[in-house]
């Protein structure tokens, strides 16, 4: 049963990392389009994503909308959080269906909605509208996070910390903050995540100004299928695998430091 599982497990992982020994190669092909297998290798189009501002604009946008959503979703998720976790109010179901709403319905439709609604604002084509549109769509995902963390919280910690007279502000700093400081975190990356990925909702309400990485990756595909968007895949792909294994590298240089120091 375990040889079983194992081998199924392979399968899975192999499966899902089998682009990626298409996409990669692509990145450094010669050829003018996106073509497997190449027919020879060169850096040329990574040197023309580092310098090309058709590139280079949309990427700087996608950092910004993706930091500004995260800061956003977090200032209005953890409050919300807090209260529908651990109070009961009248209404309240009927606020946790809100919360859930942006993940039952499809993209499409809420591009659509967010269209019409921020076109009367003025908000189309504007940072400001594109981070107010992924605000709502990475709502839940980082509520799932972070109520699942609060949920597993022993509430008695703060009871004891308040029993020998720390404040409820201090507390919060000092006892409830450093226990869930991992759930935040990871709602944080599940934030940034979701709105630098989104294309659908980009594609409606983003401008030239606001252009989304996505969204330039989307329609470079669309009329040229440039190489390009390879070379993005791959320093992607590479971002999240250096974040995965940036926290086993610390503990490992941790580990050697402490050893060498007794």
């Amino acid at each position: 049963m375990d040889r079983f599982l194992r081998w199924t497990g392979t399968a899975i992982v192999l499966f899902i990392a089998a682009p990626l020994l298409i996409v990669v190669p692509m990145s450094f092909s010669t050829s003018a389009s996106l073509q497997f297998p190449p027919p020879g290798y060169w850096l040329g189009y990574y040197a023309q994503y580092f310098t090309d501002p058709v590139w280079l604009w949309p990427t700087a946008n996608s950092l910004i909308i993706a930091t500004a959503t995260t800061i956003l979703t977090m200032a209005l998720v953890v409050p919300a959080t807090f209260a529908l976790v651990r109070h009961k109010f009248w209404g309240k179901s009927a606020a946790n269906l809100m919360m859930m709403m942006p993940m039952a319905v499809p993209h499409i439709v809420m591009a659509v909605g967010y269209y019409s609604y921020f076109g009367a604002l003025g908000l189309v084509h504007s940072h400001l509208g594109v981070i107010l549109a992924h605000t709502c769509l990475s709502v839940p995902i980082t509520f799932l996070v972070l109520s699942a963390n609060l949920k597993g919280f022993d509430t008695t910690l703060e009871r004891a910390a308040r029993s020998l007279g720390a404040s409820q502000r201090q507390t919060f700093w000092h006892v409830t903050l450093p226990i869930l400081r991992p759930g935040l975190l990871i709602s944080a990356l599940f934030a940034f995540i979701q709105s630098f990925d989104e294309t659908v909702v980009a594609i409606f309400i983003s401008g030239r100004g606001a252009e989304t990485l996505p969204r330039r990756m989307f329609d470079s595909i669309r009329q040229e299928a440039d190489p390009v968007i390879a070379v993005i895949s791959t320093l992607l792909f590479g971002a999240v695998f250096l974040g995965l294994i940036a926290p086993h590298a610390w503990r490992f240089t941790r580990r050697l430091i402490k050893k060498d120091s007794q």
